[in-house]
């Protein structure tokens, strides 16, 4: 009979926590002339949360989420403590950093807690992880006084993103909605045509091949002034570009996913008398859908930077290139930064939306399987 495991002794404190806690003990420099009090300043409930959160959790048995939930106090409380200083016009000093460092390595301690977690929370481990880089840029761009010229804090790009709300919608939808889309629908479409047809005559696929190896090593700003003076400002010249850097890599894919069926499977398509086009949708498509994704999620990012470089050379007054490049010009880089974050997170949204489509479909290819 097993025994049952007995109980663990609880480790040490660990010692993010113990400078965390120590942190709101230490004198924090003036405002307004005097010295700010342990008692006195928001630090000290940042280091009070702190403290009876961990004494309790060190006390009492609880799993890795609870235990994670009650540091995230602590981690928001030290976070928190230290914008509302700066804020307040408080000269940083040792231990306002000393603060930042012990909610950090608090918020080190949560995010390995988080990554063993299963289920729904496992989603906070990123989501808290993105969070923290914004706040550790706010108080670092601000405490050490960095000029906006270099690196603008994120408030000031959220102050730029809603002032310039509608330039930035005329500009998503021009670059996007009429260039990227268009383009990203021909460049793929034609890479997988070709690649059928290219199945269907091999010489065809050893003449593509070496020109798509010769076409991977263009760079992109050499090709978009030349498609800008063959079609013009308008988005045909910006598709064109797309279409360029696109083609070869669905191309590519498609002919490796279709050559990725096993022979057994082939041999026993033959014996049903299957031919080449029932072999080819009952057998060799569904085979190439992990190589098919493959592609378009490639082609996801490389048709959004292609058009936002091809802008660059010649564009209507309007397009997310477009706005970069003028800004830059005139010195506004937290427009610029906005303008970044416009296209990050569409890019991130297409290549999402794709692998979560990729997963439905192809819930049957091994890499998805629950082990």
């Amino acid at each position: 009979m097993i025994g049952v495991a007995s109980r663990q002794p609880r480790p040490a404190m660990a010692p993010g926590p113990l400078v965390a806690l120590l942190a709101p003990l230490l004198p924090l420099g003036g405002v307004a002339g005097h010295s700010v009090g342990f008692v006195d300043s928001p630090v000290a409930v940042a280091g009070l949360v702190l403290l009876v959160g961990t004494l309790l959790l060190r006390r009492l048995a609880v799993g890795a989420l609870s235990e994670a939930v009650i540091l995230s106090v602590g981690v928001a409380a030290g976070y928190g403590a230290t914008l509302r200083l700066l804020a307040d016009g408080l000269a940083p000093d040792a231990g306002l950093w000393l603060l930042l460092l012990g909610a950090t390595l608090l918020l080190g301690r949560v995010l390995r807690l988080l990554a063993e977690v299963s289920g729904p929370a496992r989603h906070a481990c990123p989501a808290l992880f993105g969070l923290a880089i914004l706040l550790l840029w706010e108080i670092l761009t601000r405490g050490l006084q960095v000029p906006a010229i270099l690196l603008p804090p994120p408030s000031a790009i959220a102050a730029a993103f809603a002032t310039n709300a509608a330039d930035l919608w005329d500009d998503f939808r021009q670059t996007v909605l009429i260039s990227v889309l268009r383009g990203y629908l021909l460049g793929c479409g034609a890479g997988f045509a070709v690649a059928i047809l290219a199945d269907r005559v091999p010489f065809l696929a050893r003449g593509l091949l070496p020109l798509g190896n010769l076409a991977s090593a263009i760079p992109v700003v050499g090709v978009a002034p030349i498609m800008v003076m063959w079609f013009g400002f308008d988005w045909q010249s910006k598709a064109a570009v797309i279409v360029v850097m696109t083609f070869f890599p669905m191309l590519i894919n498609t002919l490796a996913g279709l050559a990725s069926a096993e022979r057994i499977q082939l041999d026993l398509m033959r014996s049903y008398a299957a031919g080449y086009w029932r072999s080819l949708l009952l057998l060799r498509l569904p085979c190439a859908l992990p190589f098919l994704f493959n592609g378009l999620k490639i082609n996801s990012t490389l048709a959004l930077i292609g058009a936002i470089v091809a802008e660059f050379f010649g564009t209507p007054v309007v397009g997310m290139g477009f706005r970069i490049s003028t800004q830059v010009a005139r010195m506004n880089l937290d427009v610029v930064w906005a303008s970044i974050t416009v296209a990050a997170l569409t890019g991130s949204l297409l290549y999402g939306a794709l692998a979560l489509a990729e997963r439905r479909v192809t819930a049957w290819h091994p890499s998805f399987r629950k082990r």
